[in-house]
Parts: structure tokens; sequence; C-alpha cells
């Protein structure tokens, strides 16, 4: 077989692994609800199997969402396999295209794998922890993805696919690859967001999340960009509907489930109890990197109470069994974008800074509650509509889709602005039943529209 191979070194290593255990582990499945029948081959079946992607089935996909939502207990783990089958597909649809120059798939035989693997770094909780400020955690986690590409059970499972395959898996996950099929692990329209929108409206048992992913995998295609003449993972114009239908359901799922109130409410705790916790020296940020769901909370639960002062008291007698029985912090002010017109809110209101932590330690001694016990919450996502993708219209001529859309084609990009607007809810959460007036805290926090 190797004598026949006139493919890259990496491609033939792989094409005779996989040729010499196609008998041994032929056929092996794995059913899912959303894509029925998932077929792992020996490579991806050695990567499930090392310890560090087993810890992907005990880090919840959406966090805290089950608190809300009770089905909404799927996890990293079978989302994960969900993206490695969307993108085994994605590239035989790629294929079928005689037009494409061979040079251009260089690197394909690695989607698969990042695909499978681009969420081996996830936090506990997933993406909460990601809006603490750098001194709390290490790093985005699809850089914390390089510490668990490094384990020895890892590269082993990887040696099929060459020497450098975990470096340039690392950089296909962080988005720092230049291959052409880079756009199927990141970007625009990426696997992982098709994958992540069906399986988390499925188990929250939500109508918004609907996306024609079908329509979608068969429109995908890799198009020479008319400005660099590089090409790139996009679509064909039959497909654009269904780009919409993504877009449109992304809006839905973070206005109706990812930032629903009680989903937020059970998030600012347990981002106080961890941000708490590394204040006090009960952790150090690296911790945070490793750990499971339950592992995570036991440790802090542990070491808070074996420590002494009232910061350990609060998080090991109130603040984790109140996260932990659902007795989640309550809505002292709500304000939506009609209540915020003509106001701007400072940006520091989205960070955690020193002056915000101020700002809600004083609100908290005005209403009778403990340092932490209030936390101001206007959560963020700037890419929430973010679209930079090439189309092949009809007649044959390619286009760049950006946030002005395409006239006539596709114009909901050019909503983007207002309904991120309307999605963001700035809340004010108490660690206990209480009010605030509106006008008093608008006035700490914002300023007027165009102001500095």
């Amino acid at each position: 077989m190797a004598g026949q191979c006139t493919r890259s070194e990496d491609k033939c290593l792989l094409a005779e692994y996989l040729f010499r255990m196609s008998d041994k582990l032929a056929g092996k499945v794995i059913r899912d609800p959303l894509w029925n029948t998932i077929r792992l081959d020996p490579i991806a079946a050695q990567i499930v199997d090392t310890a560090e992607f087993q810890r992907l089935r005990y880090i919840r996909q959406l966090g805290f969402t089950h608190l809300v939502y009770p089905g909404a207990t799927h996890t990293r783990f079978d989302h994960a396999l969900g993206v490695y089958h969307l993108a085994t597909v994605a590239l035989g649809r790629i294929r079928e295209n005689r037009r494409i120059p061979p040079e251009v798939l260089q690197g394909e035989h690695l989607i698969p794998y990042a695909a499978l693997l681009h969420d081996i770094g996830h936090y506990p909780f997933s993406h909460a922890l990601e809006e603490l400020e750098a001194e709390y955690v290490p790093t985005h986690h699809e850089e914390v993805s390089g510490q668990f590409l490094a384990s020895t059970s890892l590269r082993d499972a990887l040696i099929p696919l060459g020497s450098t395959a975990p470096e340039l898996l690392l950089e296909l996950i962080s988005g720092q690859s230049q291959i052409p099929l880079r756009g199927l692990v990141s970007g625009a329209l990426d696997l992982d967001k098709m994958e992540y929108l069906r399986r988390d409206a499925h188990f929250s048992g939500v109508p918004y999340g609907e996306v024609d992913v079908s329509r979608l995998l068969q429109g995908l295609a890799l198009l020479r960009d008319p400005d660099s003449g590089e090409y790139e993972v996009g679509v064909q114009e039959k497909a654009v509907a269904a780009v919409e239908s993504l877009l449109f359901a992304k809006y839905q799922m973070f206005r109706n489930v990812y930032w629903h109130h009680a989903v937020r409410a059970a998030t600012v705790l347990y981002k106080r109890i961890v941000e708490e916790a590394v204040d006090i020296g009960l952790l150090v940020s690296h911790e945070l990197v490793g750990p499971t769901d339950e592992e995570l909370l036991y440790e802090i639960g542990r070491r808070a109470h074996e420590a002494d002062g009232e910061a350990a008291e609060r998080i090991g007698t109130r603040w984790l069994p109140a996260l932990r029985q659902r007795r989640l912090p309550k809505r002292a002010l709500e304000l939506t974008a009609a209540d915020l017109a003509g106001r701007q809110v400072e940006d520091w209101v989205v960070s955690g800074s020193p002056h915000k932590r101020a700002i809600e330690d004083d609100l908290a001694l005005d209403l009778g509650l403990e340092p932490g016990e209030v936390v101001i919450d206007f959560p963020a996502k700037k890419a929430m509509f973010q679209l930079n993708v090439l189309v092949e219209r009809r007649d044959g001529q390619i286009q760049r889709l950006g946030l002005g859309g395409l006239p006539g084609l596709l114009d909901l990009p050019r909503l983007a602005d207002n309904l991120y607007t309307t999605a963001r809810v700035l809340r004010v959460f108490t660690f206990g039943q209480r009010s605030i007036l509106a006008d008093d805290l608008i006035a700490r926090i914002t300023r007027p529209t165009g102001t500095a």
C-alpha cells in the first residue's frame, strides 16, 4: 500500500494505519439521538478512549441551564462526537467537487480529529468561567486545549496522523491554521455552531434551535476568494436560506435559553464562588484546568470548610449549598434595551473590574447584604451575528457575505445590532430578595449615548 501512495507522508501514514486497523474496529458505532449513527474510525476510537476525552462526559454542555430546562444535561462529550460526525459528512460533500485542485485539500485528514477535540480544553461548567477576568482563568478554553494535547495518552493516539499532528490540530482548534479547510473547525460557519444549536435546542426542549443542517452541509464548498486568490470554506447560493436559519436560531437561543434570567442567576453565583475562592487563596487559577463540574465544586467546598474567615464561611455554608439546592440570586432590577434608550452602559460593567466590584459591594452594604452578594450582570456576545463567508452565486460569481449582508439575498446581518441589543438584558442580582431603583443605578453605570 505504501508503494502506491502519492500523497503527503502524513496522509500515507494515516491511510496505512486505517487499512491495518480496519478489521479490528470496523463497524464500531455510537448511537446518537440527533444524528442516529456516528461511526468512529480507529483513530477517533482511540482518542475517545483517553482519560482526557472521557473527562468531557462530566462537563455539562450548557453549564447551569439544566436548572431551568431539566433536560439540558447533555455534555461536551456527546457534542464533540456530533461535530466529528458532521466533519466526516462535510468532507464527503466537499470532495464530490472534482474541480477542486488536489493541493487545496491539504490537511483534510486532520479535520475530523480537530472537530472531535475542539472542546477538549473546556473549563468546568463550560463557558461560564471564561467571563471572568484574566487573573482568575489562565486563558480561553481553545488555548487550554494545548495542555491536553500534550498528554502522553492523546499524543500516542495521534501518532498515526504524523509527528506534528498535535501542533497542527491546536492551530485548527484555536483558529490559527492557514489550511483552506480550516473554516470547518473554526469560522463563521463552522460545524460546531451547526451541532450545538441543534443539540442544545433538542435537550432543552425548545423549538428555537432548528437549523437546516442537511441543507447547509449540501451547500458547503471550497471557494476561491476573488480578491486574495486563496481557497476557503464557503456556501453555494442554494444554502443561503439555511445560513439565515442558523443566524436566527442563534439569536433565539441566546435570548430564550443561554441568557434566561435564572440561567444567568446560577451562572453569576458560580462565578462569584470561584472569584472569591481564588481571592482568598482556596484555589489558584491553574487549578481550574482539568477538573470536571462536580470535582471543582467538591474541592472548593472541602477547602472552604477547612479554611478560616468570613469569606470561606460564606462560600462553604451559604453560596455553594444555595447553588446545589437551586436557591438562586434574585432579580432586584432588570433593564431592557427600551429602559436604556439614550444611555450607553459603561464598558467596565461587562468586565469583572475592581471598580465594578466596589460598586456591587456598596450596593450590598446599602441593601443589608454581605460583600459579594450583589452582582451586576450584562452578558455580551459580540460575535453573535459574525458573518464572513464566501457565497457562490447561481451564475458562478463569488461574493463575500459580511455584516452588511448581500442585498436581495440575505439581509438579516443588517439587523444584527438591533437584534443583539434586544437580546441583551442588564440585571442586578441579589443574594436575597431586594429591590433597587432604576434611576439610581442607571446614573451610576451608564452615560448619555455619544458622550465620552
